[in-house]
């Protein structure tokens, strides 16, 4: 695995593990609920691979089919982050400040999760295109970024 594969990879684990714990052990009143911090952190992680990816896709970086790769690979094992954990009543952007969850969430579990599958659909196949040239990894990259801004439009507070 390459150096920023296994640093997104780490990353990911930590913030994850973070949350697990300090949700067991804190008292969230008046702190940001762990589950907060964790989706943060998961979304920094999910951008910054996707920035990697989209530079390149785009021409506003070189191709380098290794990065594209290792990126691509952090996309897909983001999208088998479980949402349950993440993603729980009474963290959104109406129940707490900085949160940018919409309530649609809970009320359309379903069409959330169906949205977060899709995601996991277009990761997976950019995992498997991204080294093979840019040409792949723009086209695969097209269809994650669709899967991106249709959840963000349908359960994400607009800026």
């Amino acid at each position: 695995m390459s150096r920023l594969a296994t640093t997104l990879a780490t990353a990911l684990a930590v913030t994850v593990a973070t949350a697990v714990a300090t949700a067991a052990l804190a008292d969230s009143h008046g702190e940001t609920p762990p589950q907060l911090e964790a989706r943060e952190g998961l979304m920094k992680t999910l951008s910054l691979a996707s920035t990697v990816t989209g530079d390149m896709a785009r021409g506003r970086a070189e191709y380098d089919a290794e990065a594209a790769q290792a990126a691509a690979e952090s996309l897909a094992g983001i999208s088998q982050v479980s949402t349950a954990l993440l993603w729980t009543e009474g963290t959104s952007a109406d129940d707490i400040e900085g949160s940018r969850s919409l309530a649609a969430i809970w009320e359309d579990r379903a069409g959330f999760e169906a949205k977060w599958a899709d995601f996991g659909t277009a990761a997976m196949a950019l995992q498997e295109v991204a080294g093979q040239g840019q040409e792949q990894l723009t086209a695969a990259m097209g269809d994650l970024g669709k899967t991106c801004g249709a959840c963000h439009e349908t359960y994400r507070v607009k800026e």
